[in-house]
């Protein structure tokens, strides 16, 4: 099992963007083989602050997804709307 923590930083001007983009990937993605599970969560404190939550089954399955066509469209637009680029965790569990 592969988890993996995407956290990003959105200018606060772009942030409708960027949840409507972030939706669609979720809505999409889920849909994929080997996806346990992928969720989108925004900081209470700082709604700039938006994290996916990632399962996969196995690494494969992750590179899968990152070489399907939403994840190609979407994640250089959401790319446009950040601040600075995000801090993704790719883990194992032990």
């Amino acid at each position: 099992m592969v988890k993996v923590i995407a956290k990003s930083f959105v200018k606060a001007d772009k942030l409708d963007k960027a949840l409507e983009l972030s939706k669609e990937m979720v809505e999409k993605t889920v849909k994929e083989d080997g996806c346990i599970k992928y969720e989108l969560y925004q900081d209470i404190k700082d709604p700039k602050v938006m994290i996916i939550i990632e399962e996969w089954e196995k690494v494969e399955d992750l590179n899968k997804h990152m070489a399907s066509e939403h994840f190609k469209r979407i994640i250089p637009q959401l790319n446009e709307l950040r601040e600075m680029a995000s801090e993704i965790n790719i883990l194992r569990k032990l």
